[in-house]
């Protein structure tokens, strides 16, 4: 893993253009176990990528059917209802492709299978950036570690290495003109405190984070009480009277990585 990128007066905290233009992203893929998943934990870094013209790609694993505060409530409604709610908060964030994936909300596991859908989707985006929900536990607030979204980083994790860049894992990809490549960097939410090694400055896109959030009507009982959680906590993780998000930020193909299988 190399060093956090950027400099600051704060260690660890950037912008996400300067990132970007450090590393030369042109292409970001953001993946989610659940709508609102890449909301909270990245909405005002994506923002700021589209501001600065960089692509981003949503990908989610399930429809969010088995979410929401409204016993006996139709799961396929439901679903309809979130699939629009994210697409709304994508609309909000400057984002154009939302791609849902049919994983059971509540029950995804890092098969073969889930990681080959993944694969294939990162060699159709072809991205230099892959955000994901974090595959280790934190426990200093365990409601960051929902299930789905652990095995849901772990499935993203093992695709980005190796699958993704060996040209013999999944060979009908191959056949069907997607070829391997490699993932540079990983963008991981929702890590353990002691993993995060990157914090970037969003200020001036809080309130698209909000509006995005916001889009997500069905999951919030009380909208103004996670708003006012969302900004403290932003405000909190800047320290030095701005907003930020907090990320643990993983190399995994540098100039001089050596990879084998």
């Amino acid at each position: 893993m190399s060093a956090t990128p950027g400099s600051s007066t704060r260690a660890g905290l950037t912008t996400p253009a300067a990132l970007a233009a450090e590393h030369e992203v042109r292409r970001v893929l953001a993946f989610g176990a659940h709508p609102d998943d890449i909301d909270f934990g990245a909405a005002g870094s994506i923002a700021a990528f589209t501001a600065a013209g960089v692509q981003v790609t949503l990908c989610l694993l399930t429809a969010g059917d088995a979410g929401g505060f409204e016993p006996g409530r139709d799961g396929a409604e439901l679903a309809r209802v979130r699939e629009a709610e994210q697409r709304q908060a994508a609309a909000a964030l400057g984002v154009h492709e939302v791609i849902l994936l049919d994983e059971r909300d509540g029950f995804v596991a890092p098969t073969a299978e889930l990681v080959g859908k993944i694969v294939r989707i990162m060699r159709q985006v072809r991205p230099e950036v892959v955000v994901s929900p974090h595959p280790e536990r934190a426990w200093d607030r365990l409601q960051k570690s929902h299930p789905d979204h652990l095995a849901c980083g772990e499935a993203v994790v093992r695709a980005a290495y190796p699958y993704v860049e060996n040209p013999f894992a999944y060979p009908e990809l191959a056949a069907a003109g997607l070829e391997a490549f490699k993932i540079r960097h990983l963008l991981l939410t929702t890590a353990p405190q002691e993993r995060v090694n990157l914090r970037l400055d969003v200020s001036g896109q809080e309130s698209l984070k909000l509006d995005a959030l916001r889009a997500h009507f069905s999951q919030h009982p009380d909208a103004e009480r996670m708003q006012n959680f969302v900004l403290e906590q932003m405000r909190e993780i800047h320290g030095a009277g701005g907003f930020a998000e907090e990320f643990h930020w993983v190399t995994v193909n540098a100039p001089d990585t050596i990879s084998g299988f």
